[in-house]
């Protein structure tokens, strides 16, 4: 089966530009004209990547929280329901929501609701994401999974933590972060990035140069995943998952998110594609 070709949609991206104004860009408008191009099996392959930030909005909600992050799909009237009768996830992260709504009924029979239900959605979510139609889904959301995981076992440890608290899912990388007492937890022949991760997360001290570090590598990460990707549908996925670190930083950081996306444009000229072709 060949691939969806979206030359036109890849080539207007670069017709964005961050607003100093608004300290952003549209990103709402970014994902309407993505919408539109798409055929309703890629869009569906979009929204699921996008689904990460649903879950991160409704572990917020369940736990209390007012926070909401912009680039979930849900509304916070939507999370609310769906914490009470999901409609709107997929059946398996549906399942985990519904298990941990009711304890004693059938879903908890296949969730373990004794661990916290952000790693139990979590790793729904990942799950989820693992038998994606799309290779750069499955190959990004397995990247992103290790990366957090990774980040969150190197914090853990620092504060004297059981690692295996704190990983989501499982895997061999998930075992050696549980048993290695190493100090790049004996991840340095399979991860090209665990120096600079570690360096991050462990040695830097500044809150925002240690997430745009982070970022900075999850943002490599997916460029690796799209080398050879030029206008197809891994093509916009990669461009998303920028898009959403570039909003992040908007956000957060007014030059640091400006920055970002002219990283993005430099990335995505239009000429230095073609020439590849």
């Amino acid at each position: 089966m060949f691939a969806n070709n979206y030359y036109t949609l890849v080539a207007g991206f670069r017709e964005y530009a961050l607003d100093a104004e608004t300290k952003g860009f549209d990103i709402e408008q970014i994902l309407t004209d993505v919408e539109e191009s798409l055929s309703a099996k890629d869009w569906r392959v979009v929204k699921l990547l996008f689904a990460y930030y649903d879950c991160e909005n409704l572990v917020a909600m369940r736990n209390g929280s007012t926070s909401h992050n912009a680039l979930g799909r849900l509304s916070a009237e939507e999370l609310t329901d769906e914490l009470a009768r999901p409609t709107h996830l997929s059946e398996r992260l549906a399942r985990v929501v519904r298990a941990y709504a009711q304890p004693d009924g059938e879903d908890a029979e296949q969730v373990n609701v004794e661990r916290p239900f952000a790693a139990s959605l979590f790793a729904a979510y990942y799950e989820e994401c693992a038998g994606s139609s799309s290779r750069f889904l499955r190959e990004w959301s397995e990247a992103d999974r290790t990366l957090r995981n990774v980040t969150a076992a190197i914090v853990a440890r620092e504060r004297g933590l059981a690692v295996d608290t704190v990983t989501v899912g499982g895997g061999e990388i998930v075992e050696q972060l549980h048993r290695s007492s190493a100090a790049d937890f004996g991840l340095r022949g399979e991860l090209q990035y665990i120096d600079s991760l570690i360096a991050a997360v462990g040695d830097e001290r500044n809150l925002l140069e240690k997430e745009r570090k982070i970022d900075l590598i999850r943002w490599s990460i997916a460029s690796e995943l799209s080398v050879f990707d030029y206008f197809d549908l891994n093509a916009v996925l990669c461009y998303l998952v920028k898009v959403c670190i570039v909003a992040r930083w908007s956000a957060l950081d007014r030059a640091t998110g400006r920055a970002m996306f002219e990283r993005l444009m430099a990335e995505l000229d239009g000429k230095e594609l073609v020439g590849k072709l």
